[in-house]
């Protein structure tokens, strides 16, 4: 990879932020693009929007048709000022519950449920430059980024981030029942078939178990601004 930030295909900026639950990369990805003064988009908010609404309709989730129909139907989009709208309902907060959580891998592992959101994905990143945070973002999404981070941290941290984050925001859950949803998460991202949770061959490796958001935002600007090496 060249020094600092390089630009994609259509002379934008694309920055792929990866990870696993609870790495910390919805809000270092959104830090680093106001920092930057660039378009944020949450693909984990799109998949979560999804299941939510497949949750909420009493669509079987083992119905894989029915779920990958459902991405085809519906109409996701964010505003900055008013967060994550799922079909004119504002899903901010709703997409967060941790009956969302246990749902969202199940979904976003059909094959043409990715191909929908991946399309509205990187369509984004044609209008714009963007910063974009996912699991298959450097790998699938945005082959072509000119910077690709993976964010990663000990399982137990990441847990503890998770509930720490579902307490802030009023939603009850033990933090056994959080480290059992990240396991079983982190299992079938990891195995699914369609885009496996995994680095890009030339994506930076981060490790944020000892870092707080504010250290890693500062690294990520970094090798932004032309600091990698």
């Amino acid at each position: 990879m060249a020094n600092g930030l390089e630009e994609g295909k259509e002379g934008s900026r694309q920055i792929a932020i990866d990870g696993p639950a609870g790495s910390g990369k919805s809000t270092v990805a959104k830090k680093v693009a106001e920092r930057l003064g660039i378009f944020y988009l949450d693909t984990g908010a799109m998949y979560r929007a999804l299941a939510y609404k497949a949750v909420k309709n009493k669509v079987p989730l083992t119905d894989e048709e029915l779920v990958s129909r459902l991405a085809y139907e519906t109409d996701i989009y964010f505003s900055k000022e008013r967060g994550v709208w799922c079909d004119g309902e504002d899903v901010t907060q709703a997409i967060r519950t941790p009956e969302v959580s246990r749902a969202v891998s199940l979904v976003a592992s059909y094959p043409g449920v990715r191909k929908r959101l991946v399309e509205l994905q990187q369509a984004e990143a044609e209008r714009r430059s963007i910063v974009m945070d996912g699991r298959d973002i450097g790998t699938h999404v945005l082959p072509q980024a000119g910077l690709k981070i993976f964010l990663t941290a000990e399982p137990e941290v990441r847990a503890r981030r998770r509930w720490q984050e579902l307490k802030s925001s009023g939603k009850e859950a033990s933090l056994a029942e959080v480290v059992r949803d990240l396991e079983e998460r982190d299992r079938q991202d990891r195995n699914r078939v369609a885009s496996p949770l995994r680095a890009a061959p030339d994506a930076v490796i981060l490790d944020t178990t000892r870092l707080d958001i504010e250290e890693t935002v500062a690294r990520i600007l970094d090798m932004a601004r032309g600091g990698l090496r």
